[in-house]
């Protein structure tokens, strides 16, 4: 099946253009005719007359990227359309107008068109496993089947937007910190690189011994200019090498395991990961999606195999007739206020509220920690820097105060 572009005049006259997926041109305009759409113009891959800035545009259009962010935008706007009373085909077609990246408006005119044959949203939707993941379609079924999808729409926006806007904290707030790294690990080799030798050539013309710390200094040097490829390919085999142990079942669980166990950050993860568990149940049981449905599908968001194990776990125990709150507890891996929370929440039958709440008390822990660590690493590093730069500078006057002892 192809992708056209096409304009064409609606019933009223008024000129229309969008973009559809037919088997050929004849197939799309008597799609088009049932709409109610004369075709006028129509166009695939390089029209004629298409130059090489077209080609280049294309090209682009190739490695463009749906974000998290675009999903939360068509959410929005879907939920909003759809809230107003407008029909579900006809709030496709909006949205699509709307949309500006061409890899996503593709996607959403397939879906339109699944509509349109008599498919279910969710069936359309989960037919784009790369652009939509299991919580959205589950999540859309769970409203259709109800028959509340405006309502369970509203509240995956919420939840899209809300995962949203806690990425760009983290991300922003980490930013600071890696821009600085950067730039004093730039400043550093450039010191070792080009401004050490120089100096240091001084000292080795006048044939006096060095002391140990100026001689370390050298041969650093000598060993970023002249070995500088070997570093590179160390760094990169060290790299390579994580990965492909990382890539093993029990390398990334080992992984896992130590990152809940790292200082400070490894419970800003937990954090995280607690966070991100409770919003989605929360929000998967609040759309109708059954608690087992529901854990199955939460365990994609958690990103972590010891943490995906308790809650394999939990389900296994609640399919047998558990709560759910006991394996999480007995796990370990949860603080005592969640599985407490949760606890209260199967007993009074508001367990969504109850973790509803558990997720936005984490998530404001969350970006305390985060800012806190924030503020906490800039004078770490700075600390850091100023003693490297000391000890590069020691290492530089020794040897001259050496020399003018020697002088008198």
């Amino acid at each position: 099946m192809a992708v056209f572009e096409f304009k064409g005049l609606n019933k009223a006259g008024k000129e229309v253009k969008g973009v559809r997926d037919a088997d050929n041109e004849k197939a799309l305009r008597a799609l088009l005719k049932k709409e109610g759409i004369f075709l006028t113009q129509v166009g695939k891959g390089r029209a004629e007359g298409q130059g090489l800035l077209s080609a280049e545009v294309d090209v682009a259009q190739y490695f463009e990227r749906i974000t998290p962010t675009d999903i939360a935008i068509f959410t929005r706007q879907l939920a909003t359309l759809v809230k107003a009373g407008i029909p579900l085909v006809e709030s496709l077609s909006a949205v699509v107008d709307q949309v500006e990246k061409p890899k996503l408006r593709k996607v959403l005119v397939k879906v339109r068109q699944d509509v349109q044959e008599g498919s279910s949203l969710a069936a359309a939707l989960k037919q784009h496993p790369k652009v939509f993941t299991p919580i959205f379609f589950n999540m859309i079924r769970a409203g259709e089947a109800s028959g509340t999808l405006d309502q369970v729409l509203t509240r995956l926006a919420e939840f899209t937007e809300a995962s949203v806007k806690l990425r760009q904290k983290i991300t922003s707030a980490m930013m600071y910190p890696v821009i600085m790294v950067g730039m004093g690990g730039l400043i550093l080799v450039g010191m070792f690189v080009y401004v050490i030798p120089q100096i240091t050539q001084i000292f080795e013309d006048t044939g006096q011994e060095l002391p140990f710390l100026t001689r370390l200094l050298i041969g650093f040097s000598h060993m970023l200019r002249e070995y500088w490829w070997l570093s590179m390919l160390g760094f990169i085999g060290a790299v390579w090498g994580f990965r492909k142990w990382k890539a093993t079942p029990k390398g990334h669980k080992t992984w896992d395991r130590q990152r809940l166990r790292f200082p400070i950050f490894g419970t800003l993860f937990l954090m995280i990961g607690v966070s991100r568990f409770t919003k989605t149940l929360a929000t998967l049981l609040s759309s109708g999606v059954p608690l087992l449905t529901a854990l199955d599908i939460t365990k994609a968001v958690l990103n972590n195999v010891v943490l995906i194990e308790v809650i394999e776990e939990a389900r296994l125990q609640v399919k047998e007739g558990a709560s759910l709150a006991s394996p999480l507890k007995a796990s370990g891996r949860f603080p005592p206020i969640v599985t407490h929370m949760i606890a209260i929440g199967e007993r009074s039958g508001a367990m969504e509220e109850m973790l509803g709440v558990v997720a936005d008390a984490y998530e404001s822990q969350v970006e305390n920690r985060i800012a806190s660590l924030t503020s906490l690493l800039e004078p770490i590093m700075i600390v850091g820097m100023g003693i490297t730069i000391a000890i590069i500078v020691f290492a530089v006057l020794m040897p001259i105060l050496q020399l003018n002892e020697f002088v008198q």
